[in-house]
């Protein structure tokens, strides 16, 4: 099945000889710069372009034309090679994308089966883009849909390839293909993309470092400024409405008019909820790349900055005139302007993301939804589950009002763990431990009822296990409405539990690894089940260690899932023996905390857990609801 990439998004590359077809609907030229581990290119000998077609494991067309394509084997490449880009340009300068129909990029297999497929929408007064990127990640490639334009044109993107001279360059380039130029373009077949959520972010990120900043030396000729600050704004616009007819004359660029208005569910997917989670996906990875590109231009500013006043504290036959003091001053006007021009930008990116995020969240599921939303008051216990559960909410200091909903996708696939120790958060430290203990309860408590909803009423099951019954009152939702069990107590109690867990998990695991799984027992349970362990490790001996241990590591695999509510600092006695089992869960915190980090581009996000509206009595409703659908559901 074709994956079709949205900017930024990357995807395996299952085989290494690679056929790159591309659709323009005008005459470019099709190139591929093979770059090292950071992106640079060595040297112009690294280019293959149509005066150069050839490289090793690279091949481009030798001529401009509507339609290319590119072979590539990856195999055959260097070993220095990490990064081979693909790269269009128009050759008429009198041209640029925004006027002509979106180009469509395609990577198929050796027998023609198309991997993935990019259509490159957003672009405007560029000439020149990085259509897709092929990188290797630990000896593995992928493929990254880039769509990173250039207004410069082609000069301007093999600048910020790291090369040298590349205006001459880029002219060596269009000279090449001169005469192919007046050459009519043979019309390719309409493709109508699928309607999709189209971004314009300012400046792509790389997987999993932040943005690189060009290169301070460039020479004063070229513009210093990072490709971010030049980026256009966020676009919620389908491609469908903007795409025209490559065999229709392109019409005229108009004048650039505010962004639409965002829509809810303006994303691809099967369902309304397949295309709100694809959303608020690509709400967080907008907000992550803006908030990249904006830390990246602020950093660039700084250290043109720092070079700049090193510069004329070395200049000594300055200091007699003032000149050093008029030097310095430029220099911090110049580094203002830079930051003032990112902030501008930032500002503009993040007021389109809060009007998104105005009109989404009012439209989630419940399982999406916060605990606030009127949906909650109409639920029914769904007959299949989401494609995810919201767990919390995600913010960047840069706006902390703008929250993105953590979706965790189902079935989950690791264990989750309340942290109810105080860490270094700043609010946990307001607590005191009694107060701290009781909250992180509550939000295990909130997580299980929206695992619960979530389900249909035959599909979830929770245990409980609380040895010495401290957490009876906030467990008291779930066991009173009969959503769940009576916890278990006492050392007894946690073993019985524990056992009965482990035997589930090993009789599932060789039913599938033996191919038999129509010969479970005809009684088993087959519902996903979650275990809820609260006051660890009071009443747990090594034997249970070691079991909670085998169900954190082996449970997900077949549907058996661990939530802790626990301190780290409370098993400190076990020593490094338990490492494994906090590494191998998700830790979440009853407060809010900057604890989570992306690897995409390494920011620290901060953390709000999912909190009750005070006093209200939507979490009963919701689990009496549960446990009554549960009753009525025939067996």
């Amino acid at each position: 099945m074709t994956a079709e990439l949205v900017r930024g998004q990357n995807h395996p590359l299952p085989e290494t000889r690679l056929e790159i077809r591309v659709s323009a609907g005008h005459p470019v030229l099709a190139g591929a710069a093979l770059g090292d581990e950071r992106g640079r290119v060595a040297g112009a000998e690294w280019i293959a372009h149509p005066g150069a077609p050839s490289l090793p494991g690279v091949d481009v067309p030798p001529g401009a034309a509507a339609d290319h394509r590119l072979a590539v084997d990856l195999d055959a490449v260097p070993d220095t090679v990490h990064r081979v880009s693909v790269l269009l340009a128009l050759t008429d300068g009198a041209v640029r994308f925004g006027a002509l129909a979106a180009p469509f990029v395609a990577v198929t297999g050796p027998d023609g089966t198309e991997i993935v497929s990019y259509t490159i929408t957003g672009l405007d007064t560029e000439s020149a883009v990085v259509a897709l990127e092929l990188y290797r990640r630990q000896g593995a490639w992928k493929v990254r849909a880039m769509g990173q334009g250039y207004a410069g044109g082609l000069a301007a993107l093999l600048g910020d390839q790291g090369l040298e001279r590349p205006g001459d360059l880029a002219a060596s380039i269009l000279a090449a293909v001169a005469p192919e130029r007046e050459r009519p373009a043979e019309a390719p077949a309409p493709r109508v993309p699928q309607a999709e959520r189209v971004h314009q972010p300012a400046a792509p990120v790389q997987d999993p470092t932040p943005p690189s900043v060009p290169d301070p030396t460039a020479p004063s000729g070229q513009d210093p400024t990072p490709p971010s600050i030049g980026g256009g704004p966020v676009d919620y616009s389908h491609p469908r409405r903007r795409t025209a007819s490559a065999a229709e004359p392109a019409p005229a660029p108009e004048p650039r008019q505010a962004p639409p208005v965002p829509v809810a569910g303006d994303a691809t997917g099967w369902s309304m909820d397949e295309r709100l989670y694809n959303q608020v996906w690509g709400m967080f990875e907008d907000l992550a790349r803006t908030a990249a590109a904006y830390r990246s231009a602020c950093d660039f500013a700084e250290s043109r900055l720092d070079r700049e006043l090193d510069e004329t504290l070395t200049d000594y036959r300055a200091r007699a005139d003032g000149a050093n003091d008029a030097a310095r001053a430029a220099a911090r006007a110049r580094r203002d302007e830079l930051v003032e021009r990112a902030r501008a930008v930032l500002e503009r990116d993040l007021a389109q993301l809060a009007a998104e995020s105005e009109v989404v969240e009012p439209a989630l599921p419940a399982a999406y939804a916060r605990w606030d939303n009127p949906v909650w008051h109409a639920y029914r216990v769904p007959d299949e589950e989401p494609m995810a559960i919201r767990l919390g909410d995600l913010h960047l200091p840069e706006r902390t009002d703008l929250r993105i909903p953590m979706l965790v996708r189902l079935p989950l696939e690791r264990g989750l763990w309340v942290d109810s120790g105080r860490g270094h958060s700043e609010a946990a430290g307001l607590l005191d431990e009694v107060e701290l203990r009781r909250l992180a309860l509550d939000c295990a408590v909130a997580h299980a009822a929206r695992l619960l909803a979530a389900h249909p009423a035959d599909g979830f099951t929770v245990h409980l296990i609380d040895p010495a019954g401290a957490g009876a009152a906030a467990l008291a939702p779930l066991v009173e409405t009969g959503a769940a069990a009576p916890p278990a107590r006492g050392a007894a109690g946690v073993s019985a539990v524990l056992e009965q867990l482990t035997e589930r998990v090993d009789l599932l695991q060789m039913a599938l690894r033996g191919g038999a799984a129509d010969a479970l027992p005809p009684g088993l349970d087959t519902a996903r089940q979650l275990l809820i362990v609260h006051d660890f490790p009071h009443g747990f001996d090594d034997r249970a260690v070691t079991r909670l241990r085998y169900l954190a590591d082996e449970g997900p695999s077949v549907g058996v899932h661990l939530l802790m509510v626990a301190a780290r600092e409370d098993a400190a006695a076990y020593g490094p023996l338990l490492d494994p089992l906090w590494r191998s869960l998700l830790r979440l915190t009853p407060v809010p905390d900057d604890h989570l980090a992306d690897p995409w581009v390494g920011h620290a996000w901060s953390y709000e857990p999912p909190l009750l509206p005070p006093g209200s009595g939507i979490l009963r409703q919701v689990l009496a609801q549960v446990a009554a659908a549960r009753h009525e559901k025939p067996f």
